[in-house]
Parts: structure tokens; C-alpha cells; sequence
């Protein structure tokens, strides 16, 4: 079967683990070359050892998305090594779980950077790469946070609602460049930080990050005239339409 992505470049955030590596994953296996993003340098290459496996090339990136210079040479070095980038799927997350009276400005600030800002730089620095490929694709990871709001996530909201309003502006702005901006907003993933911050869940409930990935595969693959902006994902045990 043919490859849909052959010759293609991803450049993924929070490539080390759950979703970000399930996406990564499985743009390999349509043929895209990744390049792969996170702070944890050992699971970025065990990342890279499953898009192998995947047929496909890895380039690891450590990056620290609180830090303009690192989110930079991030988009730098992916260009530099492959002369091109298709996609950039905004990924890298944190979240913070407290009353709002118990959260520092600190806690704020750090929610924003990783969950806001770092996407927003990342998008910045990337566009005139996606512009001169004809065609270019832009995946933010929002949440259900970001649609909705849940007592003790005013931090985690704010920034997940701050990266889907950029998204909304931003598919606006590039529309006419040919760059296609798709925001994805999950319920509870089967990852580390929501096994943390919502143990009440069960495991069996959670939705899989390759369910995500899966998505993600279908808006880089299908470029017909009908375009999916934004897509609620839901646990199939919680109420219907979030």
C-alpha cells in the first residue's frame, strides 16, 4: 500500500510519551519523517526506536517549551536537517489541578507558557516553512478543558482556551496561504497526566492516544473540500456533546 506522507516532515511536541508518540508512530507508518520534540532527551530515543520499527525517520530535539531560543532552534534544526516542514502539531502540554484561591501566579505562568505561548512561538517560527510547501498543516492538542469549564483547572482552562482561540484566529489568518489549522479536543487519554490528576476515571474508559493519532493521520491525509476545523473527542461513558 502506498504511503500517503512519503517525503513529508512532522515536527511534534511532547513526542516522548503517550499521545505525542502515538502520533509520531503513526505518521511513520504513512511515511513521514518526524522530528521529535520534549525535555526527556532517553524517551524522545525510545520514541525515535518506535518510529523505526514504523518505517520511518526520526530527528530527536530536546526542547524546553518555556524558552523562545530552544522553541526556535526547534523549528531551525527541523528545517536545516530536512529542508522542509508539512506539519507541526502542537502537542507538549502541563496541567494544574487546585482552587484557584490555592494557585500561585507561578503555577498560572507555567500552565501558559507550555499550554499557550510555547504553541504560539512554535506556530510563529513555523509558517514560512508550511507556506512554501504549497500545502501545510497545524494540529494543536487542545482538551475538553478548552471547550468547557471544571472546578480546580482555572489555570489548565485559561491556557487550553487561550491555544483554541489563537487556533480560530489563526485558521482565519492562513487560509488564503493554503495552511490548515485543526485544533483536536480530547476527553480523559490513557496518559500519565491524567491517570495523575483524574484518578476517579477508570483506566478501561479512557480514550487510547492511537485513537488520537488516528485523527490526526486522517487531517493530513485527506485534503478534499471539506475541512474539519476543530473535533470533540469524548469517552464513550461520558454525556454526549461537550
Amino acid at each position: 500500500m502506498d504511503k500517503q506522507l512519503g517525503g513529508k516532515v512532522a515536527v511534534i511536541t511532547g513526542a516522548s510519551r503517550g499521545i505525542g508518540r502515538a502520533i509520531a508512530v503513526a505518521l511513520a507508518g504513512q511515511g513521514a519523517s518526524l522530528v521529535l520534540a520534549a525535555r526527556d532527551r532517553e524517551a524522545l530515543d525510545e520514541t525515535a526506536k518506535n518510529v523505526a520499527k514504523a518505517g520511518g525517520e526520526a530527528m530527536v530535539v530536546p526542547v524546553e517549551m518555556t524558552d523562545e531560543g530552544s522553541l526556535k532552534n526547534l523549528i531551525r534544526a527541523a528545517g536545516d536537517h530536512f529542508g522542509r516542514i508539512d506539519i507541526l502539531v502542537n502537542n507538549a502540554g502541563i496541567t494544574h489541578s487546585a482552587r484557584l484561591a490555592e494557585t500561585t501566579t507561578a503555577d498560572y505562568d507555567r500552565c501558559m507558557a507550555i499550554n499557550a505561548r510555547g504553541p504560539y512561538i512554535l506556530c510563529r517560527e513555523a509558517i514560512p516553512w508550511l507556506g512554501k510547501m504549497g500545502r501545510g498543516y497545524i494540529i494543536n492538542i487542545s482538551s475538553v478543558v478548552g471547550v468547557k469549564g471544571y472546578p480546580l483547572q482555572t489555570a489548565y482552562g485559561a491556557s487550553k482556551h487561550a491555544l483554541r482561540g489563537m487556533s480560530i484566529a489563526l485558521a482565519e489568518e492562513l487560509k488564503d496561504e493554503n495552511i490548515r489549522v485543526h485544533v483536536i479536543c480530547p476527553g480523559g487519554v490513557d496518559t500519565e497526566m491524567v491517570t495523575r490528576v483524574r484518578p476517579d476515571i477508570k483506566k478501561g474508559d479512557l480514550i487510547e492516544p492511537q485513537e488520537i493519532a488516528e485523527l490526526v493521520v486522517y487531517l493530513v491525509t485527506h485534503r478534499g473540500n471539506a475541512v474539519m476545523d476543530e473535533i470533540h473527542l469524548r469517552r464513550s461513558t461520558s454525556g454526549p456533546w461537550f
